[in-house]
């Protein structure tokens, strides 16, 4: 038997979680041909994997390529890391369906909502499609590295369906909720893997108004959701708005939508720092839902729910202050001249941000903001944040930050990492144990979003080195982890012809050296369409990623190949 690539002496981590063995892997016409040892026919090329793990290509369920995936070839970060297969049109917005007349609005809803600037929409976005059908075969005629599903998103298809009443969150009618039902129908038909929508109240235009899809009626859901009843195919996402006192009320909102259609479900789950679990409703919500007949899979991300702080990026401890404001949209040499100048530097320390912005108590969480370090510490002790340095200097937080955003070598590239969620009491313990619940899947990685404030998409690379084998304390088994990057958001979202090795799976593959696997900090890069500005994350550790059976990235670098493709709906298991 001829194959097209062997992999040959490697150890199989084959995202079932059964525990690695040593075997050889044939891949020919983009699926997993063979597996077992001591192949003896020919191969058009063979990677030699001693001394290096064999996996799954990842699948990362949370992300917002929507645009990217127009623009660029590469999804990166998440292509870097391992990753194979992506979903987007998360939370309820998107760029489809979409007239010409609502361009506008689409691009400042995803402006607020997921932090990408407008003039790289507005340069970036060719605006070939109209309907969601359109935007599927506009995004399968472009080439890319790896590839990706969509699901359909709320926000758009209520403006679509409903013009300004829609914008205006208005409610909808009968007539309306139809309009939307059929027009979910044809996105599932075209290849839409579900439908997500979004209730979180802080989802907002950059000029503060509420995203369409605010507190849209369960009528209006059901509706919606009703075409996937129809279809016998789709997941619904949800964001549910963060609730500070209970979970209960959303948690029942999520479930009556889902048991209306009888279809799997798919929601964020975060955990505060402080305070009682509340989220451990959410869990049992979960469970009595499942023992009803209701299956909803709360998405966890393996590290906190934060940002990267910095003068090059979209927040830090000064940004809303009026001193810096006055500088912000200057590049970050000229910005020096300013942030080395002593008097400057005592006039921003003085000088307090605006009041009432939704940003204001977050930029100046000391206690919850630490420096971020290469490599970056994401489980760093409480006595580390600036709040605590501070004190233990007797000196002011904002000083503290100032100097290391700064940096040793004054040149403004500092960073620091703000933990707003999912560290709780200072340590990720109470993520342990929601990432080994049978229900939990990993995700909201946010690749393509928040640009110059996130860089989540690295979070498989995080879970491969921390979680497995660096942290000091209780970690994962590294196939508890692989299965948790492969199988189980492959499952959750019904892509099951990837995520496992086996015998007719898609050839998604990663050769790792998990020895020497390494996550590097966040660099600032301007590749964006108009020169705008993104945060990317590095890794160094992967000899080989494969998607579709042709090699996308060997030895960290890409390598120009562009086999992904856009996935028309659901997936069943390869016969």
């Amino acid at each position: 038997m001829r194959c097209d690539i062997l992999i040959r002496g490697g150890t199989l981590v084959d995202g079932s979680g059964g525990e690695p063995y040593a075997a050889d892997l044939a891949i020919s016409d983009g699926r997993i041909a063979w597996i077992g040892l001591g192949y003896t026919g020919q191969a058009d090329e063979e990677i030699d994997a001693s001394g290096k793990v064999v996996t799954p290509g990842f699948v990362d369920i949370h992300t917002h390529y929507d645009g990217q995936a127009i623009w660029s070839e590469e999804l990166s970060p998440s292509s870097s890391h391992g990753v194979t297969t992506v979903v987007t049109g998360n939370c309820g917005v998107g760029f489809a369906p979409c007239r010409k007349e609502d361009h506008e609005r689409l691009i400042k809803v995803m402006e607020g909502v997921e932090d990408i600037p407008g003039v790289v929409m507005a340069e970036g976005l060719p605006w070939d499609w109209e309907t969601f059908p359109e935007y599927l075969d506009a995004l399968a005629s472009r080439p890319r590295d790896i590839d990706l599903a969509c699901f359909l998103p709320h926000s758009p298809l209520r403006v679509y369906a409903m013009g300004e009443r829609g914008a205006r969150r208005e409610p909808a009618t009968p007539e309306d909720m139809q309009k939307m039902r059929d027009l979910a129908a044809e996105a599932l038909a075209a290849g839409a893997i579900g439908f997500a929508t979004s209730r979180l109240l802080i989802h907002r235009t950059k000029a503060g108004e509420l995203i369409p899809s605010y507190a849209a009626e369960d009528a209006e859901l059901m509706a919606i959701a009703g075409a996937m009843q129809d279809a016998g195919s789709g997941v619904l996402q949800m964001v549910l708005d963060a609730p500070f006192q209970s979970w209960t009320d959303e948690m029942a909102h999520l479930v009556r939508v889902a048991e209306s259609c009888g279809r799997p479900a798919t929601f964020t789950l975060g955990t505060a720092n402080d305070g009682p679990p509340l989220w451990e409703q959410a869990l049992d919500a979960c469970e009595a839902a499942e023992a009803g007949g209701v299956t909803i899979a709360p998405q966890v991300l393996p590290r906190p729910i934060g940002m990267v702080m910095g003068f090059e990026l979209s927040t830090h401890p000064f940004c809303l202050c009026p001193g810096y404001e006055a500088i912000a949209d200057l590049p970050l040499a000229e910005q020096l001249a300013h942030l080395r100048d002593p008097a400057f530097r005592a006039r921003l320390l003085a000088e307090p941000p605006h009041e009432g912005h939704p940003l204001s108590m977050m930029t100046r969480n000391w206690d919850w903001i630490f420096p971020l370090s290469d490599p970056p510490n994401y489980e760093p002790p409480l006595d580390s944040s600036i709040g605590a340095q501070a004190r233990a200097q007797g000196r002011s937080p904002e000083a503290v930050a100032y100097d290391l955003l700064l940096g040793d070598a004054q040149d403004g590239q500092g960073k620091l990492y703000n933990a707003l969620g999912n560290y709780h009491e200072g340590k990720l313990d109470v993520l342990l144990g929601l990432m080994r619940r049978d229900d939990v899947v990993i995700g909201l990685g946010d690749g393509g979003a928040h640009y110059a404030a996130i860089c989540d998409a690295s979070y498989p690379t995080f879970l491969l080195t921390y979680w497995t084998r660096d942290r000091q304390g209780e970690r994962l088994s590294l196939a508890e982890a692989v299965r948790a990057l492969s199988a189980r958001p492959a499952e959750v979202v019904g892509l099951r012809d990837r995520g496992l090795l086996a015998p007719g799976y898609k050839a998604d593959v990663n050769v790792i050296d998990t020895a020497s696997l390494r996550l590097h900090a966040p660099v600032v890069r301007h590749d964006l369409p108009s020169g705008g500005r993104r945060l990317d994350q590095l890794a160094t550790g992967y000899a080989a990623t494969i998607c579709g059976g042709q090699v996308i990235r060997r030895h960290d670098q890409p390598t120009g190949a562009r086999p992904g493709a856009v996935i028309r709906g659901q997936q069943p298991v390869p016969a």
